[in-house]
């Protein structure tokens, strides 16, 4: 695929470039907590920027119906590009409409405008392709290239991911190349030892990836919510976690063919319980229990790994050549259950091969419990985006941009 390095050899001064980015930020209100993706993209804009470009910036936020919303509009975003940039960025009220056109028209070379969310406009995300196609069309007039920038949405077969690079000459941008590059050392001539940590709520969303990790990485650390599956599945006590008994059978599966194949599987060896699910807003003290992972109490929930688990997993991430994680060990949003969520991020900090923070709730909680991002490897703008090429998933967003 064409790079936007290409782009600017060919000359791109006064033209109108088409940057899907993915501004989808986490919100409290009008006030952005984790500006994360914005800064992840701020580069290639700013690289088009200064060659000349009239910069048109669209993405998503959050999951509208289809019609504006104003608790969705990406005025937040576009008021902190402008802040990263230094500059002034115009904000079009709507997508295709009087204000985008007008925007867009009165951009000046070197400077950069922000559509309002790709999402108040029901062709964005309809599985109709002549919808779809139809706001693709709207969306191209609007500009005379296309850059694709926005990871976090490229598994998604979108108007502006998918059908809206068909019509314009495209490329990829700086960020997408990188995503790209990092995930090929994930799945091509991988160096070894390849250690593959997991962790979030539901263990129906990893079972792919699982299925696929099985048969290239050397170790698989399991963790948070979806432990607690593959805990009942070995026959243990898990009281009132969470639990996804209908994946069960999955699990026993996924355990016999590890051993099968010579891979560790790592189940935690003791957690953090319960009696109640903690208040994430006031964040008042729990005073939680540890016990084995195998004598959890029947009215007792699992919220974390414990302290041995910790170490265990620390062990087995420290003289890996590879290391890719993805979703936290437990609630980390409440102080008490954030232990296991940092000691695995330090793991990673304290290996010197090269590790991943794979997206998602990842990257946010890198970013909550205050890491220094600049001291991982790589952390990805996509949790899902990552996943699915992991699992072996033809991504709709990178497969437009091929030539």
């Amino acid at each position: 695929m064409k790079t936007i390095d290409d782009l600017i050899a060919a000359g791109i001064a006064g033209k109108r470039i088409f940057v899907r980015a993915d501004l989808n930020v986490p919100l409290d209100g009008t006030t952005i907590t984790d500006d994360g993706r914005i800064r992840a993209v701020q580069p290639t804009i700013a690289k088009l920027a200064e060659a000349g470009a009239k910069v048109v910036v669209a993405s998503h936020l959050g999951r509208p119906k289809g019609a504006p919303d104003p608790a969705f509009s990406l005025a937040p975003a576009a008021a902190r590009l402008g802040e990263l940039l230094g500059k002034d960025v115009a904000f079009a009220t709507d997508t295709v409409g009087e204000s985008a056109t007008a925007v867009v028209a009165g951009l000046a070379d070197g400077q950069v405008a922000v559509l309002e969310n790709l999402r108040f406009n029901a062709g964005e995300t309809s599985k109709d392709d002549a919808e779809r196609g139809a706001f693709a069309d709207q969306l191209a007039q609007l500009a005379d290239l296309y850059v694709g920038d926005g990871f976090g949405a490229v598994h998604r077969k979108h108007a502006s991911v998918y059908d809206l690079p068909a019509r314009l000459p495209h490329a990829a941008g700086d960020l997408i190349a990188t995503e790209v590059g990092v995930l090929k050392k994930l799945t091509e001539d991988v160096k070894r030892p390849y250690v593959v940590a997991l962790g979030g709520a539901k263990v129906s969303d990893k079972l792919a990836v699982i299925d696929q990790l099985l048969e290239k990485a050397d170790r698989i650390l399991v963790g948070g919510g979806m432990a607690y599956t593959f805990l009942k599945a070995k026959g243990h006590e898990v009281g009132i976690s969470l639990l996804q008994e209908d994946q069960v059978p999955v699990c026993l599966e996924y355990l016999a063919r590890a051993e099968k194949r010579g891979v560790e599987f790592v189940l935690p060896v003791d957690v953090l319980v319960s009696a109640e699910f903690p208040d994430l807003k006031a964040k008042a003290p729990v005073n939680p229990g540890t016990v084995d992972a195998d004598a959890i109490p029947a009215d007792q929930e699992g919220l974390d790994i414990g302290p041995k688990t910790r170490e265990l997993f620390a062990a087995k991430i420290a003289d890996a050549e590879t290391v890719f994680w993805n979703g936290p060990m437990g609630v980390f949003e409440h102080p008490d259950f954030a232990g296991g969520t940092s000691a695995v991020a330090r793991a990673l900090l304290n290996c010197d091969g090269f590790t991943v923070v794979g997206g998602g709730d990842s990257a946010a909680a890198v970013r909550t419990l205050g890491f220094d991002e600049n001291a991982f490897g790589h952390i990805s703008t996509g949790g899902g985006a990552s996943l699915e090429y992991l699992e072996g998933k033809t991504l709709p967003g990178l497969a437009a941009l091929e030539d």
